[in-house]
């Protein structure tokens, strides 16, 4: 099958790659390597062949934009950018199947317990934003063509040498300066990129739109320990609530520059899990455990 994959170098691009080449001929597009070498949000790709399967990871992942021109380019990435590439495929030809990488903060929740794709898209902030608007456009293009479509709307993605905020905790634990909040009671979901990546041509001819986590929704305290014993780290450091709300208060009369304040405080203590059923009984999606990958891998 000939796959067009956007945003090839990023980290669930580089696990699709691996992963899908075994089996097929895998087309890449990224702003500085690739088959492809095309900036999507200034300008039209030009594609010398019809592709099988499109598969849409490109994109500026979540952030905190500081200014105005940082929240514009979570606008011209996902959106403009999604809006080229849909342009360049009506001239190459319409694939059969096109699966958009999305992310379950269109929901705009800070809080809640298993979340399903029917709950509202809530999302407020300038990234969120720009998912919920790239999700329409795809789909609407898509009914217009005929083409299969498939939105995965994906949590914290687990991985080797993650980016983000997981690689950020574990450089903490790994330096010794990590600890947890209230016991680290908080659930959140995580998926490996790696049962994404091999999900993807499974779930491309099914259609639809999905959240995929492993289906544990490990807690901070689960998850740090799991990785505190394969750093050989000495056990994690407790920080009360109490506490840490008080640290959170002082951070909010500080303003932008403080590491913690109290959203930050109630953001990291407060439970996010999303639904995966879904996917589970119309695709037969069985993702491996979180903790069980780190417990068996080196990170």
């Amino acid at each position: 099958m000939k796959i067009l994959l956007t945003g090839a170098t990023g980290f669930l691009g580089k696990t699709i790659v691996k992963e899908l080449s075994k089996e097929n001929f895998i087309f890449s597009l990224s702003r500085s390597s690739g088959v492809y070498r095309v900036v999507l949000e200034n300008e039209v790709p030009i594609f010398e062949e019809k592709f099988d399967l499109v598969v849409h990871a490109a994109g500026k992942a979540h952030s905190v934009p500081k200014t105005e021109y940082e929240k514009r380019q979570f606008y011209d990435v996902n959106v403009a950018g999604t809006v080229n590439l849909l342009k360049g495929l009506e001239k190459a030809g319409i694939p059969e199947q096109f699966v958009f990488i999305s992310s379950v903060s269109v929901y705009g929740q800070e809080s809640g317990i298993n979340i399903d794709e029917e709950y509202a898209l809530q999302s407020k902030d300038a990234y969120g934003l720009s998912k919920v608007e790239a999700e329409l456009l795809v789909v609407d293009w898509c009914k217009k063509n005929n083409t299969v479509c498939t939105i995965l709307r994906l949590p914290l993605l687990v991985g080797e040498n993650p980016p983000g905020n997981l690689g950020a905790m574990i450089k903490a634990i790994d330096k010794g300066y990590y600890f947890n909040i209230g016991g680290g009671k908080a659930r959140k979901s995580m998926v490996l990129a790696q049962d994404v990546a091999v999900f993807i041509p499974k779930v491309a001819a099914f259609g639809g739109i999905y959240n995929l986590t492993d289906g544990f929704h490990p807690d901070f305290r689960e998850l740090s320990s799991v990785i505190s014993k394969q750093k050989n780290k000495k056990k994690i450091f407790n920080l009360p609530l109490v506490v840490a709300k008080g640290i959170g208060l002082v951070g909010d009369l500080l303003g932008n520059n403080a590491p913690l304040d109290s959203m930050k405080i109630k953001k990291i203590t407060s439970d996010l899990t999303f639904d995966d059923t879904k996917a589970r009984q119309i695709v037969g999606w069985k993702p491996q455990g979180v903790l069980g990958w780190f417990e068996r891998n080196e990170i």
